[in-house]
C-alpha cells in the first residue's frame, strides 16, 4: 500500500514525522481522512484528535487545539496552535485548559469570540469523554 509523509508540529516541538497510510484531521468544515493521492488543500483545524495510522494499523493520536493542515503531493503537514499526545493527557490538564478558556470567554464582550470559546470548550469536554478521563 502507498504511504505519504506526515508531520505534526506545535510551537514547542515536532510531535510526529514519518510515513503513514492515512491521517484523520479535525477540520473546521468536518473531520476528513487524508490518504496518499489526496487532492491538494489547506484547511483550518478545530480542537480534536489528529490520528495517523500506518500499514500495521498502529496509530498516533494527538489532541490539537486549532491550527492548519496543508495537504500536497508529498503528504500532510499540520501546524497546530497547541498539541498534546494522548499519553500526556490527564483530566487535570484538560480541566485546566477548559478553565483558562472559560476565563477568557468571560473577559470578552465580543460575541464571535465568546461563541468560539464555547465551541472549543465543548470540543475539549468531548475529548475528555472520548478518552474517559
Amino acid at each position: 500500500m502507498a504511504t505519504m509523509h506526515f508531520e505534526l508540529v506545535s510551537p514547542e516541538r515536532i510531535l510526529f514525522s514519518g510515513e503513514v497510510d492515512a491521517v484523520l484531521l479535525p477540520a473546521t468544515e468536518g473531520d476528513m481522512t487524508v490518504m496518499p493521492g489526496h487532492a491538494p488543500a489547506i484547511t483550518t483545524l478545530k480542537a480534536g484528535f489528529v490520528v495517523a495510522t500506518d500499514s500495521k494499523n498502529h496509530g498516533e493520536r494527538v489532541l490539537v487545539r486549532g491550527g492548519f493542515a496543508e495537504i500536497n503531493a508529498a503528504g500532510v503537514i499540520v501546524l497546530a496552535e497547541r498539541a498534546t499526545p494522548v499519553e500526556e493527557l490527564t483530566p487535570e490538564r484538560i480541566d485546566r485548559e477548559i478553565t483558562e478558556l472559560q476565563t477568557r470567554r468571560d473577559g470578552t464582550d465580543d460575541d464571535f469570540a465568546r461563541r468560539a470559546y464555547d465551541e472549543t470548550i465543548g470540543q475539549l469536554e468531548e475529548a475528555r469523554e472520548t478518552l474517559k478521563l
